[in-house]
């Protein structure tokens, strides 16, 4: 209850990032010469030509691969979580953040003159693309043009304006000048702060006395997601099922099929055997409704050539992988679309295997 809680509360604090500016100059540009400025009273830098209004939305959130954020927190033991990029599709971007309670993923959009959070899904610790997903809600984040008082409603019918441009914002990152926009709703505000060529550095949410903030603290260019995953494999003399835990490294747009396809066809040592065939291929891998759905090629069962029971044990270990990378304990396995069937082995359609880790032991190095 706690950590849904927390879950709740940051996010409505923390718009996901993306974008990166150079490791080695991550501040932004200054004003190019002969720019008319002088101060407004609050301090900001003021330009007669109005600055932002030149910009657009992919200036101040640009779309880029491998790039990671770490923000450290206050105020709020989740206000600390780090960014990746999963997917990265045309107008579409697809975030994974961590916040050391859950695992998120998000997809935005820029269309239109606008930035929206279009999908949300809680609790993914696996990878899956889900750029070309649609929600029936969605958030607009940022919208153009990019100058003071631009104002529209958030998803939930809260004010979002554009509160000031060209703020000086510090970070253990950097120092930025940002936009600065704010929502607000019955007894809290919530404030973003966008950096020009970086994205978001800096999240503010105050309610009741409340303050919890997340800055950004450190930007990392070719920064791969890495996932520790779980592999079934028999042993070599068929009697036995082992698991090694093997950390796969994903870069954007990486298919994760494809991964742990070439995984499952690797021995981890000479005491064990792979679990599939050189030729086989994985056609499709997804979750639908806490099951996992597989499609393999013909090849599954033509180059099994098993005895009745070293095949059940190749499947519990398709079986076992995928469930546990997935977290759930069904999963559906089928060869060219058609359920799972062998001279051993028939499924019925829309029968799945069961994940069964009993007896099971880690492969000892």
């Amino acid at each position: 209850m706690k950590k849904n809680i927390c879950v709740i509360l940051l996010t409505a604090v923390f718009m996901l990032t993306s974008g990166c500016s150079s490791l080695k100059n991550i501040t932004n540009p200054k004003p190019s010469i002969g720019s008319e400025q002088s101060q407004n009273s609050d301090g900001s830098s003021k330009n007669t030509k109005e600055n932002s209004s030149a910009y657009t939305i992919k200036d101040y959130y640009p779309f880029k691969e491998n790039v990671r954020y770490e923000f450290q927190g206050s105020g709020n033991e989740y206000a600390s979580y780090w960014t990746t990029v999963d997917y990265l599709k045309n107008n579409r971007i697809q975030l994974r953040t961590n916040n050391g309670g859950t695992e998120t993923v998000r997809v935005l959009e820029n269309k239109d003159g606008m930035l929206k959070n279009i999908f949300t899904r809680e609790e993914t610790y696996f990878r899956e693309d889900y750029t070309s997903k649609q929600a029936s809600k969605e958030d607009i984040l940022l919208k153009e043009p990019l100058v003071k008082g631009t104002a529209w409603t958030s998803a939930e019918g809260k004010k979002r304006y554009i509160s000031n441009v060209d703020l000086e914002v510090k970070t253990p990152a950097g120092v930025y000048k940002a936009l600065e926009v704010t929502t607000e709703g019955d007894g809290f505000k919530d404030i973003s702060y966008y950096a020009l060529n970086t994205g978001l550095v800096k999240t503010l949410y105050a309610s009741n006395g409340l303050e919890v903030t997340s800055i950004l603290s450190k930007l990392q260019e070719n920064s791969p997601l890495t996932q520790n995953v779980k592999f079934y494999y028999p042993d070599s003399t068929g009697d036995k099922i082992y698991y090694v835990t093997k950390k796969l490294t994903f870069n954007t747009n990486d298919i994760t099929k494809a991964l742990i396809e070439k995984t499952l066809k690797e021995a981890p040592n000479k005491n064990t055997q792979k679990v599939l065939g050189t030729n086989v291929k994985i056609k499709s891998l997804y979750l639908n409704n806490n099951v996992v759905y597989v499609d393999f090629s013909k090849e599954l069962v033509s180059e099994m050539n098993a005895g009745s029971g070293f095949e059940a044990m190749l499947l519990k270990c398709i079986t076992n992988t995928l469930g546990d990378y997935y977290k759930v304990d069904k999963v559906y396995i089928t060869i060219e679309n058609e359920p799972y069937s062998s001279g051993h082995i028939a499924m019925k359609k829309g029968e799945a295997f069961s994940v069964s880790t009993k007896g099971i032991t880690e492969i000892k190095k």
